[in-house]
Protein backbone atom coordinates (compact mmCIF):
# COMPACT_ATOMS: atom_id res chain seq x y z
CA UNK A 1 0.00 0.00 0.00
CA UNK A 2 2.93 2.32 0.55
CA UNK A 3 3.48 2.51 -3.21
CA UNK A 4 -0.02 3.89 -3.76
CA UNK A 5 -1.17 5.93 -0.80
CA UNK A 6 1.40 8.79 -0.97
CA UNK A 7 -0.22 9.91 -4.24
CA UNK A 8 -3.78 9.79 -2.86
CA UNK A 9 -4.07 12.98 -0.91
CA UNK A 10 -7.86 12.75 -0.88
CA UNK A 11 -7.57 9.81 1.54
CA UNK A 12 -6.21 11.97 4.34
CA UNK A 13 -9.67 12.97 5.62
CA UNK A 14 -11.40 9.63 4.87
CA UNK A 15 -10.52 6.95 7.44
CA UNK A 16 -13.05 4.40 6.20
CA UNK A 17 -11.81 4.85 2.66
CA UNK A 18 -8.23 4.33 3.82
CA UNK A 19 -9.27 0.97 5.26
CA UNK A 20 -11.16 0.19 2.05
CA UNK A 21 -8.04 0.87 -0.03
CA UNK A 22 -6.01 -1.54 2.11
CA UNK A 23 -8.70 -4.21 1.69
CA UNK A 24 -9.08 -3.63 -2.05
CA UNK A 25 -5.33 -3.71 -2.62
CA UNK A 26 -5.20 -7.11 -0.95
CA UNK A 27 -8.22 -8.55 -2.77
CA UNK A 28 -7.38 -7.14 -6.22
CA UNK A 29 -3.70 -8.11 -5.88
CA UNK A 30 -2.37 -9.45 -9.16
CA UNK A 31 -5.30 -8.21 -11.23
CA UNK A 32 -4.40 -5.96 -14.16
CA UNK A 33 -6.30 -3.31 -16.06
CA UNK A 34 -6.98 -4.23 -19.68
CA UNK A 35 -6.07 -0.89 -21.23
CA UNK A 36 -2.50 -0.68 -19.99
CA UNK A 37 -1.76 -3.71 -17.79
CA UNK A 38 -1.59 -1.38 -14.78
CA UNK A 39 -2.83 -2.63 -11.39
CA UNK A 40 -6.61 -2.97 -11.52
CA UNK A 41 -6.94 -1.01 -8.28
CA UNK A 42 -6.25 2.19 -10.25
CA UNK A 43 -9.75 1.93 -11.75
CA UNK A 44 -11.50 1.77 -8.39
CA UNK A 45 -9.33 4.57 -7.04
CA UNK A 46 -10.32 6.80 -9.95
CA UNK A 47 -13.99 6.11 -9.26
CA UNK A 48 -13.45 6.97 -5.60
CA UNK A 49 -11.59 10.20 -6.39
CA UNK A 50 -14.39 11.37 -8.67
CA UNK A 51 -16.89 10.96 -5.86
CA UNK A 52 -14.64 12.62 -3.30
CA UNK A 53 -14.20 15.67 -5.52
CA UNK A 54 -17.97 15.77 -6.00
CA UNK A 55 -18.43 16.08 -2.24
CA UNK A 56 -19.67 12.62 -1.29
CA UNK A 57 -19.03 11.35 2.27
CA UNK A 58 -16.49 8.80 3.44
CA UNK A 59 -18.94 5.88 3.30
CA UNK A 60 -19.75 6.49 -0.38
CA UNK A 61 -16.12 6.98 -1.38
CA UNK A 62 -15.20 3.78 0.48
CA UNK A 63 -17.94 1.92 -1.40
CA UNK A 64 -16.47 3.23 -4.64
CA UNK A 65 -13.08 1.77 -3.75
CA UNK A 66 -14.78 -1.55 -3.04
CA UNK A 67 -17.31 -1.53 -5.87
CA UNK A 68 -15.69 -4.43 -7.76
CA UNK A 69 -14.68 -6.71 -4.88
CA UNK A 70 -17.86 -8.81 -5.00
CA UNK A 71 -17.63 -9.26 -8.78
CA UNK A 72 -13.91 -9.70 -9.29
CA UNK A 73 -12.55 -11.22 -6.07
CA UNK A 74 -13.50 -13.92 -3.57
CA UNK A 75 -14.81 -11.33 -1.10
CA UNK A 76 -18.39 -11.80 0.01
CA UNK A 77 -20.95 -9.31 1.26
CA UNK A 78 -20.93 -10.46 4.93
CA UNK A 79 -17.20 -9.77 5.12
CA UNK A 80 -17.59 -6.33 3.55
CA UNK A 81 -20.39 -5.51 5.99
CA UNK A 82 -18.41 -6.76 8.99
CA UNK A 83 -15.44 -4.59 8.06
CA UNK A 84 -17.10 -1.45 6.71
CA UNK A 85 -20.70 -1.44 7.88
CA UNK A 86 -24.08 -2.10 6.32
CA UNK A 87 -24.23 1.20 4.41
CA UNK A 88 -21.02 0.50 2.51
CA UNK A 89 -21.93 -3.16 1.94
CA UNK A 90 -25.35 -2.17 0.61
CA UNK A 91 -23.80 0.24 -1.88
CA UNK A 92 -21.23 -2.29 -3.08
CA UNK A 93 -23.96 -4.90 -3.56
CA UNK A 94 -26.16 -2.33 -5.31
CA UNK A 95 -23.62 -1.77 -8.10
CA UNK A 96 -22.53 -5.42 -8.45
CA UNK A 97 -23.69 -7.73 -11.23
CA UNK A 98 -25.82 -10.76 -10.42
CA UNK A 99 -23.48 -13.69 -11.21
CA UNK A 100 -26.42 -16.05 -11.63
CA UNK A 101 -27.36 -14.28 -14.90
CA UNK A 102 -25.25 -15.85 -17.65
CA UNK A 103 -26.01 -13.50 -20.55
CA UNK A 104 -23.76 -10.45 -20.36
CA UNK A 105 -26.22 -7.92 -21.76
CA UNK A 106 -29.06 -9.18 -19.59
CA UNK A 107 -26.79 -9.01 -16.56
CA UNK A 108 -25.85 -5.40 -17.34
CA UNK A 109 -29.48 -4.48 -18.07
CA UNK A 110 -30.61 -5.92 -14.73
CA UNK A 111 -27.91 -3.99 -12.90
CA UNK A 112 -28.90 -0.78 -14.66
CA UNK A 113 -32.54 -1.23 -13.66
CA UNK A 114 -31.56 -2.05 -10.09
CA UNK A 115 -29.60 1.19 -9.89
CA UNK A 116 -32.51 3.07 -11.48
CA UNK A 117 -34.77 1.83 -8.70
CA UNK A 118 -32.35 2.69 -5.92
CA UNK A 119 -31.10 6.07 -7.16
CA UNK A 120 -29.22 8.18 -4.61
CA UNK A 121 -25.72 7.11 -3.64
CA UNK A 122 -25.96 3.85 -5.58
CA UNK A 123 -26.52 5.88 -8.74
CA UNK A 124 -23.61 8.14 -7.80
CA UNK A 125 -21.17 5.22 -7.54
CA UNK A 126 -22.56 3.75 -10.74
CA UNK A 127 -22.18 7.09 -12.57
CA UNK A 128 -18.58 7.56 -11.47
CA UNK A 129 -17.81 4.01 -12.59
CA UNK A 130 -19.27 4.80 -16.02
CA UNK A 131 -17.02 7.87 -16.36
CA UNK A 132 -13.96 5.76 -15.62
CA UNK A 133 -15.08 2.97 -17.93
CA UNK A 134 -15.77 5.39 -20.79
CA UNK A 135 -12.28 6.84 -20.48
CA UNK A 136 -10.88 3.32 -20.65
CA UNK A 137 -13.08 2.48 -23.61
CA UNK A 138 -11.81 5.49 -25.53
CA UNK A 139 -8.25 4.34 -24.95
CA UNK A 140 -9.07 0.78 -25.97
CA UNK A 141 -10.67 2.00 -29.17
CA UNK A 142 -7.61 4.09 -29.98
CA UNK A 143 -5.48 0.98 -29.52
CA UNK A 144 -7.48 -1.13 -31.92
CA UNK A 145 -10.43 -2.57 -30.00
CA UNK A 146 -12.52 -4.49 -32.56
CA UNK A 147 -15.27 -2.29 -33.90
CA UNK A 148 -18.03 -4.77 -33.16
CA UNK A 149 -17.07 -5.01 -29.48
CA UNK A 150 -16.66 -1.24 -29.27
CA UNK A 151 -20.17 -0.65 -30.57
CA UNK A 152 -21.60 -3.03 -27.96
CA UNK A 153 -19.82 -1.19 -25.16
CA UNK A 154 -20.69 2.26 -26.49
CA UNK A 155 -24.38 1.33 -26.77
CA UNK A 156 -24.31 -0.05 -23.24
CA UNK A 157 -22.82 3.15 -21.87
CA UNK A 158 -25.36 5.27 -23.73
CA UNK A 159 -28.17 3.33 -22.08
CA UNK A 160 -26.52 3.86 -18.72
CA UNK A 161 -26.21 7.61 -19.31
CA UNK A 162 -29.85 7.81 -20.39
CA UNK A 163 -30.90 6.02 -17.22
CA UNK A 164 -28.87 8.37 -15.05
CA UNK A 165 -30.32 11.43 -16.78
CA UNK A 166 -33.84 10.13 -16.20
CA UNK A 167 -33.29 9.00 -12.63
CA UNK A 168 -30.97 11.49 -10.97
CA UNK A 169 -31.22 15.25 -10.50
CA UNK A 170 -28.32 17.36 -11.73
CA UNK A 171 -27.13 17.86 -8.16
CA UNK A 172 -26.79 14.11 -7.51
CA UNK A 173 -25.06 11.35 -9.47
CA UNK A 174 -25.00 13.16 -12.81
CA UNK A 175 -22.49 15.64 -11.44
CA UNK A 176 -19.96 12.78 -11.64
CA UNK A 177 -20.34 12.56 -15.43
CA UNK A 178 -17.79 14.96 -16.88
CA UNK A 179 -18.85 16.85 -20.00
CA UNK A 180 -16.24 15.26 -22.27
CA UNK A 181 -17.33 11.70 -21.43
CA UNK A 182 -20.98 12.71 -21.71
CA UNK A 183 -20.46 14.21 -25.19
CA UNK A 184 -18.55 11.16 -26.35
CA UNK A 185 -21.13 8.68 -25.08
CA UNK A 186 -23.98 10.52 -26.78
CA UNK A 187 -22.26 11.07 -30.12
CA UNK A 188 -23.83 9.32 -33.11
CA UNK A 189 -20.83 7.12 -33.86
CA UNK A 190 -17.67 6.02 -32.13
CA UNK A 191 -14.59 7.79 -33.49
CA UNK A 192 -12.10 5.67 -35.37
CA UNK A 193 -9.48 6.69 -32.85
CA UNK A 194 -9.99 7.82 -29.30
CA UNK A 195 -10.23 11.57 -28.72
CA UNK A 196 -8.15 13.27 -26.07
CA UNK A 197 -8.70 11.67 -22.70
CA UNK A 198 -10.01 14.18 -20.11
CA UNK A 199 -7.87 14.63 -17.09
CA UNK A 200 -9.17 13.74 -13.65
CA UNK A 201 -10.19 17.33 -13.00
CA UNK A 202 -13.05 16.98 -15.45
CA UNK A 203 -14.74 14.56 -13.10
CA UNK A 204 -15.72 17.37 -10.78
Amino acid sequence: MSTVQPHLTFLQHLPRTQAAVAFALERHSGQRRQIDDAPFILHTLEVASLLDRSGYPDSVVAAAVLHDVLEKTDAERPEVEARFGAEVADLVAAVSDDPSIEDEEERKDRLREKVRGLGGNAAAVYAADKVSKVRELRMLLARGLPRERAEVLIARNRRSLAMLDETCPETDSSRCCDSSSRRWMTSRRAPRTGPTIPDAGEGR
